[in-house]
């Protein structure tokens, strides 16, 4: 069963070693590791696509890599069944084959590029407060409110809501929001790469 761990290390040299030495002990196989952000106070924060040994539990890789001085294990997940770690360019890929259809393209890879479990496009639904949804992949809920985004910016978790959520504005009657069921949280980093990709594909869908 794959799993994706987030965790968080001191961004010196060996660390990422010191790490990758633990999982192995603890009955892991790593697949792929992406860096997802370095910060200024010294740390990084790194994804982890990894298989567990026959017999081993993933509890084992988050004691294994917690008892590692500065480490911290942020989040760890079942992951789908043979899904490849996107990585930027290759969501920019995809948006360049189909310049028409790139904002729709977009949504259906920012779940897998972002490791969210759904992503939409939406606009507002007049002056209801909610929004229309455009396109969007097969988990996201079906009644989302409008955000009136002007930035990629984390949104407000409604009451008995479990997704954590980040949108980015396409224009002022246009956004796109991500959704992670119960975690982790958005990254300043994340918001940063989010508006970027949005704003990516609308360049290439006005080409």
């Amino acid at each position: 069963m794959p799993f994706l761990l987030r965790v968080e290390l001191p961004d010196v040299p060996g660390s990422l070693g010191r790490v990758a030495t633990a999982i192995g002990e603890a009955g892991g196989d790593i697949d792929a590791i992406e860096i997802v952000e370095h910060r200024d106070d010294g740390y990084a924060v790194d994804d982890v696509l990894l298989e567990m040994a026959p017999g081993h539990m993933p509890d084992s890789i988050v004691s294994a890599c917690n008892t590692l001085d500065g480490v911290q294990v942020i989040w760890i997940s079942r992951y789908a069944a043979g899904g490849n770690l996107f990585l930027d360019l290759e969501a920019v890929e995809e948006l360049t084959a189909d310049p028409p259809a790139a904002l729709d393209r977009l949504v259906d890879v920012l779940p897998m590029t972002f490791r969210a479990d759904w992503a939409a496009r939406i606009r507002p639904d007049g002056d209801t407060g909610r929004a229309r949804v455009l396109h969007a992949t097969g988990a996201a809920p079906d009644e989302l409110p409008w955000p009136g985004l002007t930035r990629a910016e984390r949104l407000e978790e409604a009451e008995g809501d479990v997704d954590i959520r980040c949108g980015a504005p396409v224009d002022d009657q246009q956004a796109v929001l991500i959704g992670r069921r119960g975690g982790p949280d958005f990254l300043d980093s994340e918001l940063a790469r989010l508006g970027h990709l949005v704003g990516l594909a609308v360049t290439i869908n006005r080409g």
